[in-house]
């Protein structure tokens, strides 16, 4: 391994994914020297020498062992099936370096936004080479039908036109767009906010089997990470670094308007589309659509005119539009909508 890939390796260990002040500190010095001035305390926040220091700890490494961190996560990686790529990588996709230019260490919410340091894929296409002509489709858990043809015509209709379909593998249009996808012989990548081992929810197991068959499973977190709220939220960042970012339904608090931010800040396309006036589940929807900037989106050609594809003008209205085909898709898990009263639209933010 390189030095600067062992440093990668070690720092993403040593800390939370996104870390502002340890980003803007290996952008300034490189990852070598940065991991040096890790390790040994020099001019670093009280809360990230603090950091460091327990995680040395709780691995029963010191400063001059910790550099066995890296052989540790190679190991798990291939007993996984696995890899890690880093930013040393050549198939690191430079698309998820924008990230730095949305962190801000004066807010306390934009501290752990930053660029990941590693991902851990599994699937047999490199993680650039997948994510080059990418849109991520996003939305409710609690789906209604309405919501479940969209996004699997959607998904569907990209992926036949060769873009991958980024969303975070949970249930409700998550899981619809990503077997939209597949659906269509496409690619698809699903973001997950636990390890790579962990299979979360565990009703996705058979999807979660077939999506790295074409696509990939990507997370920034090590093996044996549960997932919990928070890791939910700030997956999203890296599903929004896409060319664009589609919300198909979303309740007034789900957390899949949170992906759609990130899009703005990343200056990424912002489409959202529109649903019935009486339905909860457009709520979100329409208040992001109330947003300077938001573009409607009714049908796939729409999607790639603003996420600059063809350049090819959209068809009328009903011509191609998305009432023009129908397949038979999957229904919603049955639990869905009662779980999502709440939790926010769900434990995973949607």
């Amino acid at each position: 391994m390189t030095t600067d890939r062992i440093a990668y390796l070690v720092l993403a260990h040593l800390t939370e994914p996104g870390n502002h002040e340890l980003g803007a500190l290996i952008r300034s010095t490189g990852p070598a020297a940065a991991l040096d001035r890790v390790l040994h305390g020099h001019d670093l926040s009280p809360a990230l020498t603090d950091a460091v220091t327990t995680r040395l700890a709780a691995s029963g490494l010191s400063p001059t062992t910790a550099h066995r961190i890296a052989a540790t996560m190679q190991h798990r990686a291939d007993q996984l099936d696995a890899r890690i790529v880093t930013p040393a990588d050549e198939e690191w996709p430079a698309t998820l370096d924008h990230l730095s230019t949305i962190t801000d260490d004066t807010d306390p919410h934009h501290r752990n936004d930053g660029p990941p340091l590693c991902l851990w894929a599994r699937g047999p296409r490199g993680v650039a080479e997948t994510l080059t002509r990418s849109v991520s489709i996003v939305g409710a858990r609690a789906m209604t039908g309405y919501g479940q043809f969209v996004a699997s015509e959607f998904a569907h209709g990209l992926a036949e036109r060769g873009w991958t379909i980024v969303s975070g593998g949970a249930l409700g249009i998550d899981a619809t767009a990503h077997r939209g996808a597949l659906a269509a012989g496409g690619r698809t990548v699903a973001v997950l906010p636990c390890g790579i081992d962990e299979v979360y929810p565990v009703s996705n197991s058979a999807l979660f089997e077939r999506i790295p068959e074409e696509g990939l499973l990507l997370t920034e977190w090590p093996p044996g990470t549960r997932p919990h709220r928070a890791r939910f939220l700030s997956r999203n960042r890296l599903i929004a670094a896409s060319q664009g970012t589609v919300l198909v339904e979303a309740a007034s608090r789900s957390g899949a308007r949170s992906t759609l931010g990130y899009a703005r800040l990343l200056q990424r396309s912002a489409m959202v589309v529109p649903g019935p006036i009486t339905s909860a589940m457009s709520v979100g929807c329409h208040l992001e659509l109330r947003r300077p900037g938001t573009v409607p989106v009714t049908q796939v050609q729409e999607i790639i005119d603003e996420v600059g594809g063809t350049g090819e003008p959209a068809p009328l209205p009903g011509r191609d539009a998305v009432q023009g085909r129908a397949r038979p898709v999957a229904g919603p898990h049955p639990g869905a909508a009662q779980d999502a009263q709440g939790h926010l639209d769900g434990a995973d933010g949607r």
